[in-house]
């Protein structure tokens, strides 16, 4: 039998006309397009697929979380959204897990600072896919479902025994009601509906009960931060993160000093990568500095591992990347930090809340009132010859290392967004180094001193890179085929 000639692993790159989305799931991608046939720009189309996520992935993101954002408009300005909350302002101490791992919840107030400037249609009408979802029975992902026993014990310690998922088995078809009306109030009155009144009562409420100090006047001080990017040269395209407290600093930092390697052999550059991601985390409790740290030295040997240890193990996160017929693209990230977050649930609005303050660590990143920890989040968008191309992945500290590495493929080893997406990969994680089994430079990397493990192709450590953007002149789309990671046009 002859094989398919259009079988393939690797995922196109999709060329649309009136724009384009790569999601972390496959619903998520269709309420954008759904929202973009309808009219709306690059913002409505990603805060419908937020929101669908919050519907389907509750263990990686929801209303209790956290999104962060880069939005490039058609001119060339880009814009740095930080939709992450703080500290309450009476804390007293943190914890990984409960309510006091709870910072304010920041998602709701950055898709209302997004809309404001670049919305095009009604919130209620941008929610409404998700709505639908999740009032109309939505069938349980079995990641989902695995997920929910793996934390059932810590979801029912911190007050979601009765929440309607922890009963349900992969393919049962559920409705979340509460989580629908939470939706439906934020679509009508805007993020008023969840700093104040009956849905902020009931987050204090939850969070008080599990040992947290979130008050009222904390969620109502709540404010999305909206701040220039951080660009660096690279290779002859211009990267851009996001500015603190998101870790993107860090991918700022390495992508710099590869740039300044200059031509490496080509065997050496995953070498180079790695190297370069395990000393800029040698920073992460710094990220507050800011630009300065992009003065700071990064130091390798490309002939010997340091073996200085990688970052910590974390999976969670879901992106969205969207481009729109204007010429605007953005690059986003969201997340309640662990599966589930702090697995504390608030059973009136349908959603648990974050750990946040579970990313405190050493000064000057010590936990304080009032105070935002750094943040692994570090949505990108990167400036080609072509057009700009906004990136994501989730993995919390995995996400400076699988960006580098697709950014590195484009920009050093000149291959297509489709190859540099596809590619096997490594993770610098506790001091070992995990490789795709099909990794083709596997062996030489342990040959260079590296403690290499190998991981099955497709791990969810390798991440699962989101890609929109603008291509010679038109919106163009990439997903990964790990995890559930989707793409469509319009």
């Amino acid at each position: 039998m002859l094989a398919d000639a259009f079988a393939s692993r690797e995922r196109p790159v999709l060329i649309g006309r009136g724009g384009a989305v790569a999601a972390a799931d496959p619903f998520a991608a269709a309420a954008a397009q759904e929202i973009l046939t309808a009219g709306g720009s690059a913002a409505d189309a990603l805060v419908a697929a937020q929101a669908v996520l919050a519907v389907v992935a509750p263990q990686a993101c929801g209303l209790g979380g956290d999104m962060l954002c880069l939005v490039r408009e058609p001119g060339g300005r880009t814009r740095a959204f930080n939709g992450t909350g703080a500290a309450p302002g009476k804390l007293k101490s943190v914890s990984d897990d409960g309510g006091a791992s709870v910072t304010v919840p920041g998602m709701v107030g950055a898709w209302c600072a997004v809309l404001d400037d670049y919305g095009r249609l009604p919130l209620h009408l941008v929610l409404q896919p998700a709505i639908r979802l999740a009032r109309l029975k939505m069938q349980v992902p079995p990641s989902l479902a695995a997920a929910v026993q793996k934390h059932r014990g810590r979801l029912e310690r911190n007050g979601a025994a009765e929440w309607v998922l922890l009963s349900a088995s992969a393919g049962d078809l559920v409705v979340q009601e509460e989580l629908a009306m939470t939706l439906d109030r934020i679509g009508k009155e805007g993020d008023h509906a969840f700093y104040s009144g009956v849905c902020a009562e009931a987050i204090v409420r939850a969070v008080r009960a599990h040992g947290g100090a979130l008050a009222m006047e904390d969620l109502q001080a709540h404010r999305t931060v909206v701040d220039d990017p951080v660009a660096v040269e690279f290779r002859g395209m211009r990267l851009m993160v996001q500015p603190p407290i998101s870790q993107g600093l860090l991918l700022a930092m390495s992508a710099k000093a590869l740039s300044a390697l200059g031509d490496i052999p080509r065997n050496r550059i995953d070498h180079a990568g790695i190297e370069l991601t395990e000393a800029s985390f040698a920073f992460r409790d710094r990220i507050a500095e800011g630009e300065r740290l992009l003065s700071e030295p990064l130091t390798l040997d490309l002939d010997r591992a340091s073996n200085r240890g990688g970052p910590r193990a974390y999976l969670h996160t879901a992106g969205v990347s969207v481009a729109d017929r204007h010429g605007c693209c953005i690059s986003s990230l969201v997340s309640v930090f662990d599966d589930f977050g702090s697995g504390v649930f608030v059973p009136e609005c349908g959603f648990t809340l974050n750990n946040r303050a579970g990313g405190f660590t050493a000064a000057p990143n010590d936990a304080a009132p009032g105070k935002r920890p750094v943040h692994t989040l570090a949505p990108a968008i990167l400036e080609t010859p072509r057009g700009p191309l906004a990136l994501s992945t989730p993995g919390a500290d995995g996400q400076v290392q699988t960006l580098l590495q697709v950014i590195s493929g484009l920009a050093i080893e000149k291959v297509d967004l489709a190859k540099a997406i596809d590619r096997p990969r490594w993770r610098s994680e506790n001091g070992k180094l995990l490789v795709e089994k099909s990794h083709p430079h596997k062996a030489e990397l342990a040959g260079l001193g590296h403690d290499v493990v190998e991981m099955p192709d497709g791990d969810m450590r390798a991440g699962a890179v989101t890609a929109a953007g603008i291509v010679d002149g038109a919106p163009i789309a990439c997903a990964d085929w790990r995890r559930t990671t989707w793409a469509g046009i319009v």
